[in-house]
């Protein structure tokens, strides 16, 4: 049976893949309800539902796209989710995840038309990769600032925190603890880094053990099916809308593009996959989650020779296992897990050693785009000002073979942000 639906492959090199992604992504379950969780929504929930939609996600790609790759919710949009949507822009969780639920629709629209592959096609590679890099600052900042490392200062506006505090030296040694372990390639380094700064609080008292390891996963109701779309009675949710479908096709087209495509000639399987991270982008929402795409860490089980879906399939089985570990996740601190998300953060910044600074247009929206992203707490607000610069010197050279339509639609509708 297992061959029919998947081909040719060796049992225990997809099941070795499928246990290297799992423990690869476990992070996610309480990093994301740690993120979420301070846009207001209940922490349990949010962990039955992030491993309810790894585990549906994943499982429905491996069947239908019969590829190695998992899914989840994405590091970056939830980050924007809750510090740039609810905390910046002051919208509630709920009209934050209505935002979530219309760029899915739209995803979903564009994954089965040719338009997506036009318009990644006319936008410049150098843009996209700039909107990566302010990703990457940006997640790096926020987990700076939530452990204390960086705090606020009414003349520089930030400062150095106390670094002498014992919650701020758990978050540095655990930051030092996984820039070793992965400088080192050690599989799962994400994991044991949190495990070893878990062990740490709770010996010294910093977060309490907890009574029992695991319990029945926790009612979703609280999360589940509370959007609204009172946030679109105004032209400025429509920049915010753009900015979550932009990200989430570049961080899935990237992530597939750079996995996949090194093990697939045929792109047939990659579209596929690409249609189940849009359709479960609005699934998510309906969950209670923010946006859901292809996760980068499923490299973990191609390096190990996952090659089908069978793989991943086995990933989601495993995830299962989260939905009883609330206890256990609940009791780290978070402290421990913050640090997950610097590396992150280093990973998208990554793409900025790939920018062409050598031509201006280029440097100077790249530049706008990775420092307004951190400073403005807004995926929208990077991207409007690099795209509307990257147009305008552009065209004041005359250099018009590089602008074109589909980068001029997408600008006028993401300025949009910079003047409602």
């Amino acid at each position: 049976m297992l061959q029919k639906l998947f081909g040719t492959f060796d049992l225990k090199t997809e099941l070795t893949a499928g246990m290297s992604v799992f423990l690869a992504m476990i992070y996610i379950i309480p990093l994301n309800a740690l993120i979420l969780s301070e846009a207001g929504m209940p922490y349990e929930a949010v962990v039955t539902a992030t491993a309810l939609i790894t585990i549906f996600a994943t499982a429905t790609n491996a069947i239908y796209a019969k590829t190695p790759i998992a899914l989840s919710v994405g590091m970056g949009l939830n980050a924007y989710f809750t510090f740039g949507l609810v905390k910046g822009l002051g919208m509630t969780w709920q009209s934050a995840l209505g935002v979530v639920f219309a760029s899915g629709v739209i995803f979903i629209l564009l994954s089965l038309s040719p338009f997506r592959r036009i318009a990644l096609q006319r936008i410049p590679i150098d843009i996209r990769r700039s909107i990566a890099a302010g990703i990457g600052a940006f997640l790096a900042f926020i987990a700076l600032k939530q452990m204390g490392i960086v705090v606020p200062d009414p003349v520089t506006f930030v400062k150095l925190g106390t670094l002498s505090e014992p919650s701020v030296l758990l978050g540095l040694g655990v930051t030092l603890l996984v820039f070793i372990l992965h400088a080192n390639k050690v599989q799962g380094s994400f994991i044991i880094a949190i495990a070893a700064g878990a062990i740490v609080a709770w010996m010294t008292g910093l977060s309490k053990l907890p009574d029992s390891l695991f319990s029945m996963p926790a009612s979703i109701a609280p999360i589940a099916l509370e959007l609204d779309f009172k946030a679109f009675s105004s032209l400025a949710v429509i920049p915010v809308v753009i900015a979550f479908l932009v990200t989430d096709i570049f961080d899935s087209v990237g992530t597939l593009t750079g996995v996949g495509g090194k093990i697939f000639d045929d792109n047939t399987k990659l579209e596929k996959t690409l249609q189940v991270d849009a359709l479960f982008s609005s699934i998510g929402a309906l969950l209670g989650l923010s946006t859901v795409t292809s996760f980068v860490e499923s490299a973990v089980g191609v390096e190990q020779g996952g090659r089908t879906g069978l793989s991943t399939l086995f990933t989601s089985v495993l995830f299962i296992l989260t939905l009883f570990m609330l206890p256990l996740f609940a009791s780290i601190h978070p402290n421990a897990i913050y640090p997950v998300l610097i590396m992150v953060g280093i990973f998208m910044f990554t793409d900025v050693a790939k920018i062409d600074f050598s031509d201006f247009a280029t440097a100077s929206s790249a530049f706008l785009t990775i420092t307004m992203i951190p400073f403005t707490t807004s995926i929208a607000t990077g991207l409007a000002l690099g795209m509307v610069n990257y147009v305008i010197i552009k065209a004041a050279k005359r250099e018009f073979k590089d602008l074109n339509l589909e980068l001029l639609f997408l600008t006028l509708f993401s300025s949009l942000i910079l003047f409602v």
